[in-house]
């Protein structure tokens, strides 16, 4: 999963500002690039274009300043945002809504008629940019996140303001000399009356008839229990403060103890209790709140899974259709998981009661202990090593940022994903991060966490969005864009990318893992559509997805609850492999010999993220081009 600093979707972009699409960039540069608005001198379609994104970035960044700082973004390219945060209530939602709403309408209005296939495709992606951000106006409750778009739970156990912001302020806000020291107090003051714009949004909702459906209250409770649980001067806000502090030379010790103090005391005295009003405010809520976990059940649910087939899965398939891919492809895979467990002498049971035996011999497990954990932590380590040294074999372009192994921070664990990842810095000043979550250790098995990294880190997530981020001639949205299907199924996709490096070679157990995940990915098929179309229940989607998959009952629980929090995301992965797949198997046809593997994998990572369609447009362009040629 890409974590936008949720990612996001999830979460929560592609290619060309006004350049050309084959003038692509392979270097760090030491800077971005400023956004000035465009003065539109003439009538030109391409100026007016021209104009008109650099205001949508203008707009954009402005109502997310935290995400200016997760890119580190500068104030002449951004404004003065490091004392800000987003606007959370109700009127704050609505306002960017219909701002992003205004921007799709402007772009959808301008004449094309002299375009070329880059111009278009800039348009294209910048109008799907904005829709998304304009989120289901038939669906008023929820929020816009910059990575996963429109979710429906301001307040839930696995995303949302409450749990990312804070991210943000400790582990990406910038701290170097004593302005921005003061820049981070300000923000801490903001945190609090954020907090209170998100419980007011709660209200709000559940006003209008939606509130987080019961059994993920359990999980979000705990999450917001943890948040204050340890003293003030002790919270990561804090601490992280002080690290940062101690690397600034010109300031002095009493100082740097007058700004903790500070920081302490606004944690204590306004966050603590902002957040202990949230915890309140849901415990009243979960009395009221619904059995029925799919979006169905709330309302306007129905349209807003539409909502998510058509922005998160990248799909113009129905429910049912896709929900019978998902039967398919689950019954495709179980049978190669079947050949390989019986080839190893595993053959009594069903495959995920035969995967469940695995699960639990301890040969397959780490030491559960703070050695354990670092030893895990030092084999992804080396397994990314591994891939970047063969990587030339099947990847023209490397990313130059360098992507780094930590833990899921303790305080976010009990309802984060088993593996996140982390963009880094737009300028390059900081490494993508592979996340990986270390509270059960029991449920993680060694033959699962190589298809992990290579999904997560290299050649999945860190490959695609370092590389996006590095095409400084696209524009900042589209250089940070959200399309799930296209990035979550090029993650899903560099799966089997590995395999074909040569990373599972003499290793059936990791071959394994890998076709487990691809069951995985496709059984989310079935429960997702399972849950929020046909109104399956939560133990009915868990039941599945354990026999699919083999998974552990603590996995299996925490993914079909992030399922029911995020409608339609999960559908995003297995329909965008199966997408690139399909091109890719075109083109080889096409071309024959001509077809090289490496520069099919820059056609798809270069442009950037974008819709489906318009990366079919791509391929078809090149086939066009370079295809076979008859005497």
């Amino acid at each position: 999963m890409f974590k936008k600093s949720v990612i996001g979707l999830s979460v929560l972009l592609a290619l060309v500002a006004c350049g050309n699409d084959n003038d692509t960039t392979s270097t760090a540069q030491d800077s971005v690039s400023p956004q000035k608005p465009v003065q539109a001198t003439q009538s030109s379609p391409k100026i007016v274009l021209d104009a008109k994104v650099d205001a949508f970035v203008n707009e954009f960044m402005s109502k997310q300043p935290a995400q200016a700082t997760s890119l580190n973004l500068s104030k002449e390219t951004a404004g003065d945002f490091q004392r800000r945060l987003p606007d959370y209530s109700t009127n704050g939602m609505q306002a960017m809504q219909k701002e992003m709403s205004l921007i799709a309408s402007q772009l959808a209005n301008i004449a094309t008629d002299t375009f070329s296939d880059d111009d278009n495709r800039h348009l294209t992606v910048n109008q799907v940019i904005a829709n998304y951000y304009a989120g289901d106006k038939a669906f008023g409750a929820g929020y816009i996140d910059v990575w996963a778009g429109h979710l429906p739970y301001i307040v839930n156990q696995i995303n949302g303001p409450l749990i990312d912001i804070p991210v943000i302020l400790s582990d990406q806000q910038s701290v170097t000399n004593i302005e921005e020291a003061q820049d981070y107090l300000a923000r801490l003051e903001a945190l609090a009356v954020m907090v209170n714009q998100v419980k007011a949004k709660v209200i709000d909702d559940a006003e209008k008839g939606v509130i987080l459906p019961k059994p993920l209250f359990t999980n979000m409770l705990k999450f917001l229990s943890n948040f204050v649980a340890s003293p003030a001067s002790e919270h990561t806000l804090v601490t992280s403060f002080n690290e940062k502090l101690n690397a600034i030379e010109s300031l002095d010790k009493q100082q740097q103890l007058d700004f903790i103090e500070s920081a302490s005391h606004i944690v204590s005295q306004k966050i603590y209790p902002a957040y202990r009003e949230v915890d309140s405010l849901m415990r009243e809520l979960q009395e009221k709140a619904p059995e029925n976990v799919g979006i169905w059940a709330q309302p306007n649910g129905d349209d807003f899974y539409q909502h998510g087939i058509t922005y998160l899965a990248d799909s113009t398939l129905t429910a049912d259709e896709i929900h019978q891919i998902g039967v398919a492809e689950v019954t495709r895979i179980t049978a190669e998981m079947d050949s390989i467990l019986k080839a190893n002498g595993y053959s009594e049971g069903t495959v995920g009661e035969r995967m469940i035996q695995l699960n639990n011999e301890p040969r397959f497990l780490y030491e559960n202990s703070d050695d354990g954990r670092a030893q895990l932590l030092s084999d992804l380590s080396r397994d990314i090593e591994l891939v970047m040294a063969k990587a030339p074999q099947l990847f023209s372009t490397l990313p130059p940022q360098k992507v780094v192994v930590k833990r899921v921070p303790v305080e976010v664990e009990a309802g984060a994903a088993g593996g996140a990842y982390v963009p880094p810095a737009l300028d390059g000043s900081r490494d993508g991060v592979y996340l990986i979550n270390l509270k059960d250790m029991t449920s993680i098995a060694k033959f699962d966490l190589k298809t992990l990294t290579y999904h997560e880190a290299v050649p999945g997530h860190h490959f695609q969005i370092a590389l996006n981020m590095l095409q400084t001639d696209i524009g900042l949205m589209r250089q940070n864009a959200s399309f799930n299907a296209y990035i979550e199924g090029w993650a899903l996709y560099s799966e089997q990318v590995a395999f074909e490096m040569g990373m599972y070679e003499n290793d059936p157990w990791g071959n394994l893992g890998r076709l487990k995940a691809e069951a995985y990915r496709a059984a989310r098929l079935v429960v997702d559509t399972g849950l929020h179309h046909k109104k399956w229940t939560r133990q009915q989607a868990i039941e599945y997805f354990a026999q699919a998959t083999g998974a552990t009952q603590a996995n299996v629980t925490s993914a079909i609850d992030r399922y029911i929090a995020w409608p339609g995301q999960a559908l995003g992965y297995k329909l965008g492999m199966l997408k690139l797949v399909e091109l890719r198997s075109k083109a080889k046809q096409a071309m024959g010999e001509q077809f090289d593997i490496r520069q099919f994998h820059d056609l798809i990572l270069l442009p950037g993220a974008r819709p489906m369609s318009v990366v079919e447009a791509d391929v078809d362009r090149w086939i066009a081009q370079h295809g076979k040629t008859t005497s």
